[in-house]
């Protein structure tokens, strides 16, 4: 029987299969024809063309925050990413295990199905995001601790506290990299004159972004279009520069850990001191936010091994043990 488990993301999707490890890792972008309605491209061929498109193809993102915005799209996309991963045994209907948000409604539920089985899947199993997580970065999320799960992707970013194979109590906020993104395109607009793209937002976040400003700054040049003379122009810019453009996203972050915490029963909450917050999902390869979650909360803070990987690696292990994992599978058909 082949298995597939997919981490269905906002700015990335994550294949991964059993014995294989992971096989696909791509954007999740799709780039449609205008004129017929079809798909030209998905994933890093799609990606390529953004910004850079005639009227006549869109370029589209399907996922917003998490959640399928045109259901249509993910459907052609997801069809893409199966039968990628299945290769030449497209004629064989996989079982599919599909990560979802925490706080997902059930309408948003029937959607991911949905699209999944009009993909080509035989079955389909979803399972929340925060326990895949945890699971992918080794907790042992059925023992009677709390374990404490921060999760950082692109569209959202999840908090859970898990304990005995469930979560006790989590939050979820529409706040993840495109925002941190977002924020230093505004910033660079407003401070320096200088219109640029998401692109190379994301580029300035990964070479010099930190969480906590930093004694020895890092500096960069970019280059963008002058918003006076509409000439493009190159500046430099630093890394504390891009730690006050993120600061309010960074706070809404870490506002989160407060409020779980707030509702979490006492012997849980001495659990997650004892063994601190694990923080996986791309957000986590951002410099120091470790530092900056253990200087805020006082708790100990720590970056699971392979961030990124740890949902798409959380799948695979719930597929090869679907009867231990059982009472995490939120939806099946």
């Amino acid at each position: 029987m082949k298995k597939i488990g997919i981490d269905l993301g906002t700015t990335n999707t994550v294949v991964f299969m059993p014995k294989k490890g992971i096989v696909i890792n791509e954007p999740s972008v799709v780039a449609i024809s205008v004129i017929d309605n079809k798909v030209l491209a998905v994933g890093n061929l799609a990606k390529e063309m953004i910004g850079r498109t005639p009227d006549s193809i869109v370029v589209s993102k399907p996922l917003v925050n998490g959640a399928i915005a045109d259901f249509k799209v993910t459907g052609a996309m997801l069809r893409y990413f199966i039968r990628k991963a299945g290769g030449f045994l497209s004629f064989i209907k996989p079982e599919v295990l599909i990560s979802v948000p925490a706080g997902i409604t059930s309408t948003e539920k029937r959607a991911v199905i949905e699209s999944t089985l009009n993909a080509g899947a035989k079955a389909v199993y979803l399972v929340k995001e925060p326990v895949l997580a945890a699971i992918g970065a080794k907790i042992p999320i059925n023992n009677p601790t709390g374990n404490m799960i921060l999760n950082i992707g692109g569209g959202t970013t999840e908090l859970a506290v898990i304990s005995l194979g469930g979560i006790v109590s989590c939050a979820s906020i529409r706040v993840g990299g495109n925002k941190l993104d977002a924020s230093i395109v505004d910033y660079i607009k407003h401070k320096h004159g200088l219109a640029i793209g998401e692109r190379t937002a994301e580029l300035i976040k990964i070479s010099i972004g930190s969480a906590v400003k930093q004694a020895n700054e890092e500096k960069i040049n970019i280059k963008g279009r002058d918003l006076s003379s509409g000439y493009p122009k190159t500046i430099e810019i630093s890394s504390n520069e891009i730690t006050e453009a993120m600061g309010e996203q960074l706070r809404e972050i870490v506002q989160i850990i407060k409020n779980v915490l707030e509702v979490t029963p006492p012997e849980l909450c001495a659990d997650i001191m004892d063994r601190g917050i694990i923080i996986s999902g791309g957000g986590a390869l951002l410099k120091n936010i470790d530092a900056l979650i253990t200087k805020i909360t006082g708790v100990p803070a720590a970056i699971a091994d392979d961030p990124l990987f740890c949902v798409a690696r959380g799948t695979g292990i719930v597929l090869d043990n679907l009867e231990a994992y059982k009472k995490n599978v939120v939806a099946k058909r």
